[in-house]
């Protein structure tokens, strides 16, 4: 078939043009070779320029990471990436850092993205994208995934500026203050014990001193 397709354009070329099919062919790229080269003159300069740096839009310089001191573990959500205005931070082992030049991978849309705005601890260390996962609370993880949060925070340390911490639990700065407020509550029958033993003491020095002067005055007057 292919065969006699060939033949049937040899017989068409030498029929309309009067040369052989290796000639007639030589002729063609003869021909694109010479527009090639006409059409070179043409055409501006700009069009070959090949494109510097600066035809590209530079990306805008990511402000400097802000230091937030304390903050709630609910503060920390408005720094998830929804907001393209605000830095985005993320939480590891109650430390927070500006991930901010990571965006495409914890910003939203990003294979970590549900990470931003949260202490994911417990996420990471089991590489684990389960909602119940999402917190900072690392009790009950075994020695290799312990190892692999240790990874994770080397990471962070290393690679992000630290912007703050998350604020512990007001419950149990509470329960810790409740001992002390009893022991002074008891301490305070002994102090004041010891205070009234004192003012005993003052007063009997006082009056002894007061008889001393007394009888030396008497003295004198003898």
């Amino acid at each position: 078939m292919v065969v006699e397709v060939w033949e049937t354009v040899k017989e068409t070329i030498t029929a309309y043009t009067g040369l052989s099919p290796a000639a007639f062919f030589t002729v063609l790229a003869l021909a694109f070779a010479v527009y090639q080269v006409v059409s070179g003159f043409f055409v501006s300069p700009e069009e070959h320029r090949p494109r510097s740096t600066e035809d590209y839009p530079e990306p805008e310089p990511l402000p400097p990471p802000v230091q937030l001191g304390e903050i709630t573990e609910e503060e920390l959500k408005q720094y998830d990436g929804s907001d393209s205005k605000k830095p985005l931070l993320m939480a590891i082992k109650g430390q927070i850092y500006d991930v901010s030049q990571s965006r495409m991978f914890y910003g939203p849309g990003g294979p970590y993205a549900l990470f931003a705005g949260k202490d994911a601890s417990r996420a990471l260390a089991k590489m684990s994208f389960e909602e119940t996962d999402l917190t900072g609370d690392i009790s009950g993880l075994g020695p290799f995934e312990l190892d692999a949060l240790q990874d994770w925070e080397y990471k962070f340390m290393s690679k992000y500026v630290k912007v703050g911490t998350i604020q512990k639990n007001d419950g149990q700065g509470k329960e810790s203050a409740e001992p002390s407020t009893n022991t002074v509550e008891e301490a305070s029958p002994e102090v004041a014990h010891g205070e009234t033993s004192r003012s005993i003491e003052e007063k009997t020095e006082e009056t002894t001193e007061k008889k001393d002067v007394a009888n030396g005055d008497a003295a004198k007057e003898d």
